[in-house]
């Protein structure tokens, strides 16, 4: 951790940044190992190069203190909210802040963080740092890739055990109940990366589709788009299966993306863009005339997120070195009829890469 905190330090520097306020989330994790709450009570982490890190926090969240891999100023407030505001002032007047740049995550800082940073620092920037900070963990370490590696086999091992209760008439909800079940069973963390994704006939042609009481029936196509987490780390899968028999077409759709998720798993590699892995699976789709069907890009980052960086799509020319993971997700979508998809997840090695998924991919029948 203590390592990492350097590592900001040099990235707030390269970005010409003084300092970084973060909140709950990711980064925060990343940065300390430690989690908080998002929640009404405001924390803030304040980092600035050379001086010790300060985190605001309420009172009943102190004892965390304790648990920092290095030396952090506490500042803590009670449940007035009329309070808080001199306690974020004295924060950031400690480190000097008012009249700098400080950086932020716009995806993440709430407008509640916000207001109390800007209150306490009032001639401040606050430019975007999102660049910066995903740099921070855009390579992930060894450590990282076993713990996505496992939480890829949690989440493998859940759906194979739900495969078999599968039957005829079940809901898509009665079904995404039983695979988070097992992959609590099997390790995952309470905290999923995102509900999982269950769609069957006309609603498994949308992407994202949530759950519905829509029953299965024979010759719907079922998507199921899952992951599971450990240590903090995440999976983010999906296959696709067949009720009973189905149409000839549904089949060859489904043959299509199995070719275009083993080219786009092919063409990624160190020094290669991240549009190559696009362009590789969104060629074969486009050559078998679906090409309108693919609505979406080829793939995202992984790790401590659903969705970080890098992106795998077409105008995207990131190069891609090792330690990068990623998904590679094509799919074919007919609208009010049926879609498919085929995900799995990679991580760049220094000469290829290594698939962490190995799930069977061809079109399973279930029910």
């Amino acid at each position: 951790m203590s390592t990492r905190l350097e590592k900001l330090h040099i990235a707030l520097a390269q970005a010409g940044l003084d300092a970084v306020v973060v909140n709950p989330g990711p980064t925060l994790t990343y940065l300390t190992g430690l989690k908080f709450h998002l929640m009404e009570r405001p924390v803030v982490l304040l980092v600035a190069p050379g001086k010790d890190p300060v985190i605001v926090l309420p009172e009943l969240e102190y004892p965390k203190v304790n648990l920092f891999p290095y030396r952090v100023n506490a500042m803590t407030y009670g449940e007035n909210p009329a309070e808080w505001n001199a306690v974020f002032r004295k924060a950031l007047q400690s480190l000097g802040l008012d009249g700098k740049k400080i950086g932020v995550e716009p995806r993440q800082l709430r407008l509640l963080e916000f207001q109390y940073v800007r209150a306490g620092a009032p001639e401040a920037d606050f430019p975007d740092a999102s660049e910066a900070l995903a740099s921070l963990r855009l390579r992930k370490d060894q450590s990282e890739v076993e713990a996505m590696r496992r939480a890829v086999h949690v989440a493998q091992d859940a759906l194979e055990a739900t495969i078999p209760l599968i039957k005829i008439g079940m809901t898509e909800k009665e079904i995404a109940s039983e695979l988070t079940l097992q992959m609590l069973r099997r390790g995952s963390e309470a905290e999923l990366p995102f509900p999982p994704i269950v769609s069957a006939g006309p609603n498994s042609a949308n992407p994202h589709a949530s759950p519905s009481e829509r029953k299965l029936q024979l010759g719907d196509l079922l998507v199921v788009d899952w992951g599971a987490t450990v240590d903090g780390y995440i999976s983010d899968l999906t296959r696709t299966f067949a009720v009973g028999a189905v149409e000839p077409e549904f089949k060859k759709i489904a043959e299509i993306v199995l070719r275009a998720n083993e080219a786009g798993r092919a063409a990624g590699r160190p020094g290669v863009p991240c549009a190559n892995v696009d362009q590789a699976a969104r060629e074969v789709i486009e050559r078998a005339g679906y090409g309108k069907y693919f609505t979406h890009r080829t793939g995202h980052g992984i790790g401590m997120e659903g969705h970080e960086e890098p992106y795998m799509r077409g105008d995207n020319m990131q190069m891609l070195y090792p330690g990068m993971a990623y998904t590679v997700e094509p799919g074919i979508y007919l609208p009010e009829r049926n879609g498919v998809r085929i995900e799995d997840n990679v991580v760049v090695t220094k000469d290829g890469v290594e698939v962490l998924s190995d799930m069977p991919r061809e079109l399973r029948i279930v029910g």
